[in-house]
This record gives structure tokens, C-alpha cells and sequence, in this order.
């Protein structure tokens, strides 16, 4: 058996944490440049959502150096299973007691948009941004996340792919509107051993009779915020218990 070559050590104690991956990487870059990713996730930056500032570069200026190129092509083109490093982070969480799942915690719906020119990425397309507040052409990706009233972390992620994307539109048996996708998720927390009391969202799923369906398939108690208001002022959440599907 090959002897791995020794990786450049990510700063102080997050290379014990960095290491607990490494079996998942078949290269000394891929390893690199995932402590470069953690990195560059951790450390104090000014905007740490361009990979010119994850790299530690200046934007647009330092778009050429080796180590922005690096850190682009180890997401971007590196055969890496993002789900089998999401799932290692999952089990890791359960294994600390100030981060490990149990039944008082909740698991949170949401989804994000933002703005992406052109149509040659993936998934995007003219579509409701909630970020912008208007449609614009972008990327949507729907998230889970658990909290308990002291910690909070992501559990899954996956984008949203616009009906146009598909050749029979929204009656193509592939299409996923983002209710089915977020059910999805929640049930995927759920097997993934995150307790819950409720599956939270906002008024974007509360008028969907599938996403509710899917959830109550599943067992899962679900609580919806609605944004219409009344007479006396917003309404407030409602509960909607396991047995019976509800919308406010």
C-alpha cells in the first residue's frame, strides 16, 4: 500500500478537526484543499462567500492567483462526495455533547436566492429571489437547519431546479417543486437521527397541501408562520399535530 504524503497542517486546532476527513479524499490536493475551504471558512474575513476571500485574496485582482485557482478548481472540478463530507460532519456533531441532537430541538425550512447572470450554470433561472424581493434570473437552494435555543447548524442542502429546466415542464416526472424537495430534506434530518418537536418554515410552504402531506407521511409534527396579518396585528404561529394535516 502507498504511503500517503504528508498534507500542509490547517491552523491550530483545526487540523484535528480536518483530519477526521481525510479518508474521504483520494489525493494529497484534495486534502489541501479542503483545509484551505475550512480555512477560509473560519477565519475572520471581510466577505467569505467568493473564493477570491476564502482564499485570503483581494476580489477581482487576486482572481489569478494559485491559491484562489486552487481552492476553484478543488470545488468546482475535484471528484469529491459532498454528501459523504456533509454526512461525516452530521456524525462528528453527534458525537459532542454541546452539538448532539435530541428530541427538544426543531428542524428549520428555508430557502435562499441569489442573483446569477447567464444560463449556463446549473439550476438557475428566472425565478422569485426572497433575498432580492423580486424575480430575477438566479440560483435557489432549499436548506434545513437544527436549533434548540443554544446552538444552531445546517443539516442538508439542494437547489432548486426551475420547470423550464425539464422537458415536460412541471409535469415531468423529475420536476420538484421546493415544498417536495424541503419534505424531502426534513424526513433526510430525521433519518439522519436529529431529534425535533416540530418542522419549522416560513408562509412560503403553509399554502401547499404536498408539503404537509409528505410531512405528515413522515410523522413529522410541522409549525408554519404565516406573514398575512389580522385586525389585532400578524398572526402567530400555529402547531400542526402529527395526526392531521393543517394549513393556517
Amino acid at each position: 500500500m502507498t504511503v500517503r504524503r504528508p498534507c500542509p497542517p490547517a491552523p491550530g486546532p483545526w487540523e484535528e478537526y480536518a483530519a477526521r476527513f481525510d479518508d474521504l479524499f483520494f489525493s494529497l490536493a484534495q486534502r489541501r484543499g479542503f483545509r484551505e475551504y475550512l480555512t477560509g471558512l473560519l477565519a475572520p474575513r471581510e466577505r467569505n462567500k467568493t473564493i477570491t476571500c476564502l482564499a485570503g485574496a483581494e476580489p477581482m485582482t487576486g482572481a489569478g492567483m494559485p491559491g484562489v485557482q486552487r481552492l476553484q478548481f478543488f470545488l468546482s472540478e475535484s471528484p469529491w462526495e459532498m454528501d459523504q463530507i456533509n454526512d461525516r460532519r452530521l456524525e462528528l456533531l453527534h458525537e459532542q455533547s454541546a452539538t448532539a441532537p435530541h428530541d427538544g430541538g426543531v428542524i428549520v425550512i428555508d430557502d435562499s436566492g441569489a442573483r446569477k447572470d447567464g444560463t449556463a450554470t446549473a439550476n438557475v433561472g428566472r425565478q422569485w429571489l426572497g433575498r432580492l424581493g423580486k424575480t430575477d434570473n438566479g440560483i435557489v437552494t432549499v436548506t434545513t437547519v437544527w436549533p434548540d435555543g443554544r446552538v444552531y447548524y445546517p443539516l442538508h442542502a439542494t437547489p432548486y431546479t426551475p420547470a423550464h429546466n425539464f422537458a415536460r415542464g412541471r409535469s415531468d416526472p423529475a420536476f420538484r417543486t421546493k415544498p417536495q424537495l424541503s419534505a424531502a430534506l426534513a424526513v433526510r434530518g430525521k433519518e439522519a437521527g436529529f431529534g425535533y418537536r416540530a418542522v419549522v418554515a416560513d408562509c412560503a410552504y403553509s399554502v401547499s397541501d404536498t408539503w404537509y402531506l409528505a410531512l405528515h407521511g413522515a410523522g413529522l409534527p410541522t409549525w408554519s408562520r404565516s406573514s398575512r396579518a389580522t385586525a389585532s396585528g400578524p398572526r402567530p404561529a400555529s402547531r400542526t399535530p402529527p395526526s392531521r394535516p393543517h394549513t393556517p
